[in-house]
């Protein structure tokens, strides 16, 4: 349920760093909202509580490397998993892509989906509007994205994935007030992953032409949210 690219692009690609109205503020050094006043565009994820689902009690928990490495290189490695993540390899593939976003500036926050205290999904929490997807579609600002794969094949198949796709939106939803919308963009050909997104309250907006793959851009709007 991912892009086939790290959600941003690599340093010294100066374009979508940040919104002007952000960069005005810092040049400025005025602060007009709280993502620059605390450090995180994301509304510091870590701190998110726990959602109740139907599944069990569900939680983003940021990714630590030395931690959990091995575990995100195996579903990596899983090929269901590579044929759309394109992430297989050793432990240095995944490292490189998750520290991609570590030592960004915080658009982008790796999570592991941690169901009743066991990791079983892997997230990627993205500021849309920032990432060059917004090349793409009429964003808006404080569009918020998602990325997901569900690591163990027993939570494959069998509506899981659809719980957890909206859990996380109204996580997103309820913690950045900013965001109007959360946004999702898997390969148009992952049928799975788009019905997933569809049960889990998102609405097919498009199809888009991004630079690896054609993605079905699915939309979850707040104003919606209590109506699909």
């Amino acid at each position: 349920m991912s892009p086939h690219r790290p959600p941003a692009d690599p340093p010294g690609d100066d374009t979508l760093d940040l919104r002007l109205d952000e960069l005005v503020a810092l040049l400025e050094g005025g602060h007009p909202d709280d993502d620059l006043v605390d450090g995180s565009l994301l509304d510091s994820v870590a701190s998110w509580a726990p959602a109740d689902t139907a599944v069990g009690t569900f939680r983003l928990v940021p990714v630590r490397i030395e931690r959990d490495l091995p575990l995100l290189t195996r579903w990596m490695n899983d090929p269901t998993v590579a044929a759309f993540w394109e992430l297989s390899g050793p432990e240095t593939v995944t490292a490189e892509h998750l520290r991609a976003q570590l030592e960004g500036d915080g658009r982008s926050v790796p999570c592991l989906g941690v169901l009743d205290a066991t990791p079983m999904s892997y997230f990627e929490i993205y500021r849309a509007d920032l990432d060059p997807l917004a090349r793409h579609y009429p964003s808006r600002p404080h569009d918020t994205g998602i990325h997901l794969l569900i690591g163990g094949v027993a939570d494959r198949g069998r509506g899981v994935g659809t719980t957890l796709l909206r859990a996380v939106a109204d996580l997103v939803l309820d913690h950045r007030p900013r965001c109007t919308r959360v946004v999702a963009e898997p390969d148009i050909r992952n049928t799975p992953s788009v019905s997933a997104f569809l049960g889990g309250g998102f609405r097919y907006a498009a199809e888009v032409d991004l630079p690896d793959k054609r993605a079905a851009l699915m939309l979850r709007d707040r104003a919606l949210r209590h109506v699909l």
